[in-house]
């Protein structure tokens, strides 16, 4: 199988994948690096391709998504009340803008 294959992935991963991309874009990051850390955090989470068939699916951990989200809470506990604020109302028209 080539590089940069996809098909071995359930429909899943593959949400899972777009979802966290679509995060990163949200951020501030490329396109490119969006994909590539999207396919890393799916691929560190499910052990990577998982086509279903008996006895071939791998167990699946959240750790590193659990980890990031207590990264980011951390990080907004040692901002102030106006960061974060603004950066709540930031958010807000970003995906008001998407939807519209």
């Amino acid at each position: 199988m080539p590089r940069g294959d996809k098909s071995s992935y359930t429909d899943k991963q593959k949400r899972k994948a777009e979802h966290i991309e679509e995060g990163y874009e949200e951020r501030g990051v490329g396109k490119d690096e969006a994909e590539r850390r999207a396919w890393a955090t799916v691929n560190k989470e499910s052990g990577g391709g998982n086509k279903s068939g008996s006895g071939r699916g791998h167990k699946e951990s959240d750790a590193s998504s659990r980890k990031g989200g207590r990264k980011g809470g951390a990080a907004a506990a040692n901002r102030s009340a106006a960061d974060r604020s603004a950066a709540a109302k930031k958010g807000w028209e970003t995906r008001r803008r998407k939807a519209g």
